[in-house]
């Protein structure tokens, strides 16, 4: 019996496929050179032997993401996606009842009439965003945490080699002892060629497709709360730097205002309330200056002479 080899391995897809072709070929010369046999069957077998075969099955093939380093530097963004950053949110608000795809089609429209000069600035931000990504790695690949990532990504590919060569020779075993039980089968009864499996193979490639949409949407959405994120993060440094200004103000402020109420104490010390005969002290500074304020206002003609001497304590302070 003819055993499944496994889709993945082009190297045993080829060498299947090369020796199966052989087999089908004799299989053919010996019903062509046998009497009796009918030829509207072998007509139609050779006019299904004519049509074109698939090569290979890379395309519904699973493919594998590299080994994502977390400590190298943050890539840089294109001109484009810094484009899309800037729209998005703001297309999005005026049109929040198109779908995210659509917005994505809108944006790459507007990209594509953006005036020159525009367009030149996020060219230049980008130009800018690379040239900080090369410097920073360059300096993160002279760091021992890059030393580690590449010696893991080494490790990973000589085991991925290692695999591989055992699935050749198992495969190569396989054939050689399955050699004289293919000579009798149809290269039609391969499992491998059957309607349920290119069913199977086609589900599996537009399921892929699907997924890879879904992922790119989620990497611009990604993108998008990345800028959210560093704008929140520079709009919480702006107001810690004006709260630090504004204790620096109060700060002063009320240096300044504890120097005036000792100038007041030591002005207003030997001037008494009338009625009262309250001085000023440091205390009840506050109070003592409310109650002469008061007294003044309320009659000035009878207090002239205090209102003189308060003139001329004022006119010292001012000094």
């Amino acid at each position: 019996m003819l055993k499944c080899l496994p889709p993945d391995t082009s190297a045993i897809q080829s060498e299947s496929i090369r020796f199966l072709d052989q087999t089908a070929g004799g299989v053919m010369e010996e019903q062509s050179a046998s009497p009796g046999v009918n030829t509207d069957n072998g007509s139609q077998k050779n006019g299904d032997e004519q049509k074109p075969r698939r090569s290979s099955w890379t395309k519904g093939r699973k493919r594998k993401k590299p080994m994502k380093d977390s400590n190298a530097p943050k890539a840089p963004l294109t001109g484009y996606v810094r484009f899309m950053n800037d729209r998005r949110e703001q297309l999005r608000a005026e049109r929040p009842d198109v779908p995210f795809p659509e917005i994505t089609r809108m944006l790459g429209n507007e990209w594509s009439k953006l005036p020159p000069e525009e367009k030149q600035r996020y060219l230049d931000e980008a130009e800018k965003d690379k040239e900080r990504y090369m410097r920073e790695l360059e300096k993160y690949q002279q760091t021992e945490a890059y030393k580690h990532f590449k010696r893991k990504v080494q490790e990973k590919q000589k085991g991925k080699r290692l695999r591989a060569d055992v699935g050749r020779q198992a495969a190569r075993e396989a054939l050689h002892e399955n050699d004289g039980g293919l000579k009798d089968r149809s290269v039609f009864d391969i499992p491998i060629f059957t309607e349920e499996f290119l069913n199977h193979s086609k589900a599996r490639e537009a399921e892929l497709r699907q997924l890879r949409k879904t992922n790119m949407e989620y990497e611009e959405r990604n993108a998008a709360l990345q800028k959210h994120v560093e704008s929140m993060r520079s709009a919480v440094d702006r107001l810690e730097g004006d709260v630090m200004q504004e204790r620096t103000r109060s700060s002063l402020l009320q240096q300044h205002l504890d120097q005036l109420r000792s100038a007041l104490t030591h002005s207003f010390s030997s001037v008494p309330l009338p009625g009262s005969g309250e001085t000023a002290s440091l205390d009840s500074i506050d109070s003592y200056m409310k109650k002469l304020h008061s007294i003044v206002m309320s009659n000035p003609q009878e207090h002239e002479h205090l209102i003189s001497l308060v003139r001329d304590v004022v006119t010292c302070l001012d000094r």
